[in-house]
């Protein structure tokens, strides 16, 4: 089964018509797949999906890549995700597909942003699609408190947040940097358009909220049942930081438990790695990526 063979046109026509699968049909469609290796059910699963492939692969034109690879490289996830979905585990399968589909493009970005390869390891891809947004919002949070942070601390901030080692962060940083370039900039080939007409608009579509609203409670169970693991304290940092709408300081919250700031900070960091450890032990790596991105 493929998808290489058409263009993105007509593979995103075929998306938007494919049928929409129920849970008990489509839990039915991979149990065939999984117990009788049943290639048609499998066919209809992936199939059903493929307006997700689309949709996910559409968010990343921003990289420079044509969307018929992107989608090509989406489809691929998307196989992936289908061979080794397990039914029993009580999550829809576009809450499964999604770190499949996201990891398959993920690569491919990666593999092609430049001549130098960028990275390869966990850190290095986690670091390459998020640095700037914990940047961001490292500078932000040291701005509402009044600090000024060297850049040298900025760089510690960052690795500690996303577990990554400093040399990946200042690697990573000067690749991204030499990388940047004016969104005005005219794409050659493309008879004057623009980079910032690829921008996708990042608004979830209907089907999509459906499907994250549908899944919610799951997700929700995981990370209640990561939260048990951790000790008082550290359910207190996480509950105050993460999950309270209007999240707190580190400077408040060590005022009130007795610590430094960057004490608070250690904490926060060390029980978010207890809950991903607890997710990945009981409901795997993919589906504890996908929880954590909740916290």
């Amino acid at each position: 089964m493929a998808f290489r063979t058409h263009s993105d046109a007509t593979v995103a026509r075929a998306a938007m018509s494919a049928e929409l699968l129920d849970a008990e049909t489509e839990a039915a469609l991979a149990r065939r797949w999984r117990d009788e290796k049943d290639e048609a059910a499998l066919h209809r699963l992936v199939t059903a999906y493929m307006r997700l492939a689309v949709s996910m692969a559409a968010k990343y034109r921003r990289y420079g890549a044509s969307m018929n690879d992107l989608t090509q490289e989406a489809s691929v996830g998307l196989m992936k995700a289908a061979e080794k979905f397990d039914p029993e585990r009580g999550v829809r399968f576009s809450t499964y597909a999604v770190w499949w589909i996201k990891a398959s493009i993920q690569d491919y970005v990666m593999r092609n942003w430049s001549m130098v390869r960028t990275g390869s390891t966990s850190s290095q891809k986690s670091l390459f699609f998020n640095m700037r947004r914990v940047r961001a919002q490292v500078e932000t949070e040291a701005a509402a408190e009044g600090i000024q942070m060297t850049g040298e601390e900025i760089r510690r901030r960052i690795a500690e947040d996303l577990g990554a080692p400093l040399r990946d962060v200042e690697m990573m940083e000067g690749r991204l940097a030499g990388s940047d370039f004016s969104l005005n900039a005219q794409q050659a080939g493309e008879e004057g358009r623009e980079w910032m007409e690829t921008l996708e608009d990042e608004t979830p579509g209907s089907e999509e909220v459906v499907g994250r609203d549908r899944d919610l409670s799951a997700a929700r169970q995981w990370i209640a049942d990561a939260m048990d693991a951790l000790t008082e304290r550290e359910k207190m940092i996480i509950i105050a930081r993460k999950i309270d709408q209007q999240p707190r300081t580190l400077e408040s919250l060590g005022g009130e438990l007795g610590l430094s700031k960057e004490r608070v900070r250690q904490l926060e960091a060390q029980a978010l790695k207890k809950m991903r450890r607890h997710m990945e032990e009981h409901v795997g790596e993919e589906a504890a990526a996908l929880a954590g991105e909740a916290v």
